[in-house]
């Protein structure tokens, strides 16, 4: 039990949530879990007879052989009935036996709640992506593939969801996704307790897939993703500064969690290193591009856009790329990144040289590099003529655009 002493929103509490977690995995891979069933099973004709893949691959009939997969579909609409499967899935997943704990963990899986959905969609895509053949000895049948696919997606969700609710906790968040965030709506008390369970329920899940590598990839991310609150909480002014120090804590709070979560669907595919390294490349550099356009968009989005408050990081004394970018420029901004922006003077200041300076166009510059990087990963991934892993292939290099060009 956490020691009544320790404060919720205290650098020992984050430790200890980080020490707690580590030892429910230990626990789950120790105990090797039996397998739950697994329901619901998307299979491969599911896949080719959904609407939007037969209304793409008519379209390129129709067109000739000359089309290409670049004129196929919108990456969020080719797989949207299994995203929408894993959301009614994680909806059962967090019942707990405390209706009021049931309520507060399934507070962003409610219809209109939950969000873009970018990560199930990531790990599904690159699934289809990795349709290269491998022997069924090793992976097990096709469609017992892509339910366990599924189920990394629906962890990955869990995870992420989890680390928004302890995030807007820490950040005394008033908003969330357009509404009331939940420690706004239930207190801090529940949504920690909320969050906590949601962590355990995708580690158990994580049990079931009976693979260690797995587990252990996705216990890395989490022990990453509180790594870079405690890097951002116990920031120094001189690491302040640095671009070096920001790329990492961006890497650790934003990329890590997708990053892995798409290695780890390579590895349950029975894929060589190699290809599971590219699937976290992929990942690494989708993350800290959306990461960067979210930095843009707090200075230049609205609070109705954004679904929070905006220029929230530097009302926060948390320094992004925009002004890191500007203080290049003008080394006057220096002195006072390092104090903060405890004074509001600060802060009106520092947007007075943001909007003098290039901070926000090499900020989009530098999103542009990494979304082309992930690309890369694609490109590189091993040649196949399974038109469902083309397309797919395409999707991802194309979701990757659609990431840094939008506007909220």
């Amino acid at each position: 039990m956490l020691p009544r002493i320790i404060r919720w929103n205290s650098v020992p509490y984050i430790r200890w949530l980080q020490t707690y977690i580590c030892v429910i995995v230990c626990n789950l891979i120790k105990e090797n879990l039996e397998q739950n069933e697994i329901t619901n099973v998307c299979n491969r004709e599911r896949f080719l007879s959904s609407s939007c893949y037969c209304d793409s691959t008519r379209n390129q009939t129709s067109r000739g052989a000359g089309t290409t997969a670049k004129e196929m579909l919108d990456p969020f609409a080719l797989i949207k009935d299994e995203v929408s499967e894993i959301t009614y899935r994680l909806r059962s997943m967090v019942v707990s036996e405390v209706p009021e704990l049931t309520s507060a963990a399934g507070y962003f899986f409610r219809a209109g709640a939950e969000g873009k959905r970018t990560c199930p969609t990531v790990l599904l895509l690159m699934a289809s992506a990795l349709r290269i053949d491998t022997p069924e000895s090793i992976i097990g049948s096709k469609n017992e593939l892509r339910a366990r696919h599924m189920r990394v997606a629906e962890i990955t969700e869990m995870i992420h969801v989890a680390s928004l609710i302890h995030d807007d906790v820490l950040d005394v968040a008033d908003t969330r996704r357009g509404m009331d965030s939940l420690n706004s709506a239930v207190g801090n008390k529940l949504a920690v307790l909320a969050g906590d369970f949601l962590l355990f329920r995708a580690f158990s899940a994580a049990g079931s897939l009976d693979n260690t590598e797995v587990v252990s990839l996705l216990a890395t991310a989490l022990n990453n993703l509180v790594t870079g609150e405690l890097m951002q909480m116990t920031i120094t002014p001189a690491q302040r500064c640095r671009m070096d120090y920001y790329l990492q804590k961006t890497y650790y709070k934003t990329a890590v969690l997708i990053s892995n979560s798409c290695k780890a669907v390579a590895v349950l595919a029975g894929q060589t290193a190699e290809v599971a390294g590219l699937a976290y490349q992929y990942g690494r550099h989708l993350g800290i591009a959306y990461q960067l356009i979210d930095d843009i968009l707090d200075f230049t989005g609205t609070s109705a856009s954004l679904g929070k408050g905006s220029l929230s990081d530097i009302h926060q004394g948390i320094v992004t790329a925009p002004v890191l970018f500007a203080m290049e420029e003008f080394p006057e901004l220096h002195e006072i990144v390092e104090r903060g922006f405890d004074d509001p003077s600060d802060v009106a200041t520092a947007l007075e040289y943001l909007a003098k300076s290039r901070g926000i166009e090499r900020t989009k510059l530098l999103a542009t590099e990494h979304a082309k990087l992930a690309a890369d990963a694609v490109d590189a991934l091993p040649e196949v003529e399974d038109i469902v892993a083309l397309i797919s292939r395409q999707a991802l290099k194309d979701l990757a655009q659609k990431l840094i060009r939008r506007t909220k």
